[in-house]
């Protein structure tokens, strides 16, 4: 497996991948997910990311462990595919393929509510679609320009929040030409956790949502020119990152900003800025987060296209999917993954205004399934290696793995307790089956020619 995937993922070098590790942990969670999450929680929306940062470091630095030990381009489909069996590396691909084509689907819808504070007029669905088509052509057509795009696109959101908190800071403490706001915004608008404990343990579930897609450093490390470095460079960093870009960028917001002002209608950075009228840094942040959709958007049809290729070369999906263009493109996977992303333009011409709650919620738990994968071979791989030495090892392992199986059921719990969000629950042993019967078909149609070429051979 190793070698199959370097002919889609050519020219990706040590600074895209740091990029597009980066630009993966930022995106609509982040920008407009957490407009939720600060009525649930209000100020206490930082500890919520902090809380939720730790459990998904620590399910990274499992992921870094097997990456440095057994650096492959399947990532964990592949571990658990050999550690844990056939069916773990079966559901473990598709369902991570799955995921990321509902996260695609959530970035449009976001796009459309974006464009609305520009054109306050067009559908939502009209916006999705242009962007879809758009996004779709330039990975057919631009394969080896996907890590610069990445780049670049990564760039502009992380000088944007370096930028707003720098802004923010100075507000803080000066009041830009007015006074000076101080702290008071975190405890005087009804305290820290305005809405009591319930409701802070609610916002994690939204909160979960925003890390989605930061498996894409186990997933891009993979491949790196120098592993055992890389990886666990790539994963140490993401704590940083997290404690930066979420707790730093929401402490910001919260401190300068009453959060029960706050509203679902864009991006709470947007709103927070034009409120207090300073437009130009409104507008600014408007077309940062827009590119910041878009990005987690482009990456999501770039490795749904790599995880479909990657699944029919080890037979777990049809053999349509290894074929490369010319410049090595893998075609049919990206008109697929866009096909499927083509769902979320009807949803939003179908129910608007509902549709982005509804695809947080089935993204979340297709992540749960994800992250719960990579705990358990993570577990079976420990066991695996008993007699011998593992580099890059997870702090407090096994007690970090049990403490973060008991966090994932818990947010499972958690999301039976929000309307827009009990379905994706029910969804789940559904969802299951399907990947469970799509394992037997596989197995019986394999059997099946199996014998057909036996027989001819006789």
């Amino acid at each position: 497996m190793g070698q199959h995937n370097n002919d889609l993922q050519r020219g990706l070098k040590n600074r895209h991948i740091q990029m597009i590790a980066l630009g993966g942990a930022i995106g609509t969670g982040l920008f407009y997910g957490s407009a939720g999450a600060i009525k649930l929680a209000g100020p206490g929306i930082m500890l919520s990311y902090l809380i939720g940062g730790i459990a998904i470091f620590l399910i990274m630095r499992m992921l870094g462990e097997m990456s440095v030990d057994e650096p492959v381009s399947g990532s964990f489909s592949h571990y658990a595919n050999k550690y844990w069996g056939e069916f773990a590396g079966f559901l473990s691909g598709w369902n991570y393929w799955f995921n990321y084509i509902v996260v695609s689907m959530a970035e449009l819808t976001a796009v459309g509510i974006y464009i609305n504070y520009w054109w306050p007029n067009v559908p939502h669905w009209v916006s999705a679609l242009v962007f879809l088509v758009l996004i779709t052509l330039a990975n057919l057509v631009h394969v080896k320009l996907y890590g610069e795009f990445e780049f670049w696109f990564a760039i502009i959101k992380v000088v944007a929040i370096i930028g707003m908190i720098i802004l923010g800071t100075i507000i803080i403490f000066t009041g830009l030409g007015g006074n000076a706001t101080g702290f008071s915004n975190l405890w005087s608008h009804g305290g820290f956790m305005p809405n009591g404990l319930w409701n802070f343990l609610l916002s994690l579930v939204i909160v979960m949502f925003s890390f989605g897609g930061i498996e894409l450093i186990g997933i891009t490390a993979g491949e790196a020119e120098n592993p055992k470095k890389t990886i666990p460079k790539a994963i140490n960093q993401v704590m940083w990152r997290i404690l930066i870009f979420y707790v730093g960028a929401l402490a910001v917001m919260m401190i300068i900003y009453p959060w029960n002002k706050v509203g679902m209608n864009g991006s709470p950075f947007v709103q927070i800025f034009s409120k207090m009228g300073i437009t130009s840094a409104a507008v600014i942040l408007n077309i940062v987060v827009l590119t910041a959709a878009l990005s987690v958007y482009n990456s999501g049809i770039y490795s749904n296209a790599r995880m479909l290729y990657s699944l029919a070369k080890q037979g777990n999906a049809p053999k349509l999917f290894t074929k490369l263009s010319k410049d090595g493109t893998p075609v049919a996977g990206v008109l697929v993954s866009s096909a499927l992303t083509l769902v979320a333009v009807i949803l939003n011409y179908l129910i608007p205004g509902k549709v982005f709650m509804y695809l947080i919620s089935v993204a979340v738990i297709a992540a749960v399934i994800s992250w719960v994968t990579i705990i358990i071979v993570n577990l079976k791989f420990w066991k695996a290696k008993a007699s011998q030495n593992i580099e890059f090892k997870t702090p407090w392992h096994p007690v970090s793995n049990y403490v973060c199986l008991a966090f994932m059921a818990m947010i499972v719990v958690l999301m039976t307790q929000i309307d827009d969000m009990k379905m994706a629950v029910y969804i789940l042993p559904i969802w299951l089956l399907i990947l469970w019967a799509g394992f037997k078909l596989k197995k019986s149609l394999l059997s099946k020619s199996e014998n057909h070429n036996n027989t001819h051979k006789l």
